[in-house]
């Protein structure tokens, strides 16, 4: 079990990576980091669809669209919203939404899987998505005191910010429910040959979407220098990294930790990628989190960890 922890701790290292980028980049355009992060991703899954060929080979044309729906909205749609909203309102609030995530989720569940496998109360959900609520509400009052002490910032900018990471939130909250929804239907397919495929559907779509920003920067006449716009070696680095580590490796992480650890106790460890985004965030800034923030930090994982044992042992009990 403490392998599989820790299997799930890299994953949260690797997976906060993706928070990192927006920041470092912040002159770089959200859509084309998206783009960016993805075509490398792409170019990463190539040798594993050839490993893989035998199982890509059984798909359907139908099957395909469907790599290109989840491709599109949870890989790139996702990562345009959840950049853009970095750069605009900051680290810690897109972070914490974001950090929702498996509550979210495990809700949205239970509105359209509960005939089939037996619906929580909302009561037992009350206490939780109230500390979520909370923590939320923390970190935003801290954040939007800093900003009414920024004569330069400006409050509509980081309301879009908070807006685009609610996007993001919904982008990955339809993606597993789909994705999930797609392999009950497919149960001789193998999972692994299907996140393949994803692989290989994100890299047209970026590479399209790559060229439709180019081309729509130079009919604009924006003065961003395309392809790899001011810092072009720093940029290819970087979109590789967090190609390379967090789309795959983080994915091969808890993958393993998957298969050491009880779902229930799996499904409270997401919290870690939320924490490693946190404290990433308040080392680029070279600052300590204000104690609201910490409190805030708190009642966040607290709220997620409550949640996800309420629902998992709802569900073990339905299934008994």
């Amino acid at each position: 079990m403490w392998i599989g922890i820790l299997y799930a701790l890299a994953a949260g290292l690797l997976w906060g990576l993706v928070f990192v980028g927006p920041l470092l980049l912040p002159e770089y355009p959200g859509a084309l980091q998206s783009v960016g992060r993805y075509f490398a991703f792409g170019l990463i899954a190539l040798p594993l669809a050839w490993a893989d060929r035998r199982a890509l080979a059984r798909l359907t044309r139908a099957d395909w669209v469907e790599a290109l729906k989840l491709a599109a909205i949870g890989n790139l749609l996702y990562y345009l919203c959840l950049s853009s909203a970095i750069q605009r309102a900051g680290g810690p609030l897109p972070t914490m939404i974001i950090g929702t995530l498996p509550v979210v989720i495990a809700v949205c569940a239970n509105l359209r899987q509960g005939a089939r496998d037996g619906r929580l109360p909302w009561a037992r959900l009350a206490l939780p998505l109230t500390l979520i609520a909370s923590g939320i509400a923390c970190v935003n009052q801290v954040e939007l005191a800093a900003l009414r002490a920024d004569a330069s910032a400006d409050p509509a900018d980081y309301a879009f910010g908070a807006l685009l990471a609610v996007g993001a939130l919904l982008c990955w909250t339809w993606y597993p429910l789909r994705n999930a929804q797609w392999l009950r239907a497919h149960p001789d397919r193998s999972p692994r040959a299907w996140a393949t495929a994803q692989g290989v559907a994100t890299l047209p779509l970026a590479l399209a979407g790559y060229a439709l920003l180019w081309g729509g920067m130079a009919l604009g006449g924006a003065q961003f220098p395309m392809p790899f716009g001011p810092r072009p070696g720093f940029f290819i680095g970087l979109m590789c990294a967090i190609g390379l580590l967090a789309s795959w490796a983080g994915t091969l992480c808890w993958n393993q930790a998957s298969q050491r650890l009880p779902t229930a106790l799996a499904g409270q460890l997401i919290v870690f990628e939320t924490l490693a985004a946190l404290t990433y965030a308040f080392l680029l800034r070279a600052a300590w989190p204000a104690p609201v923030t910490l409190v805030g930090i708190v009642l966040l994982v607290l709220g997620v960890v409550v949640a996800v044992h309420r629902m998992s042992a709802h569900s073990d009990g339905s299934r008994g």
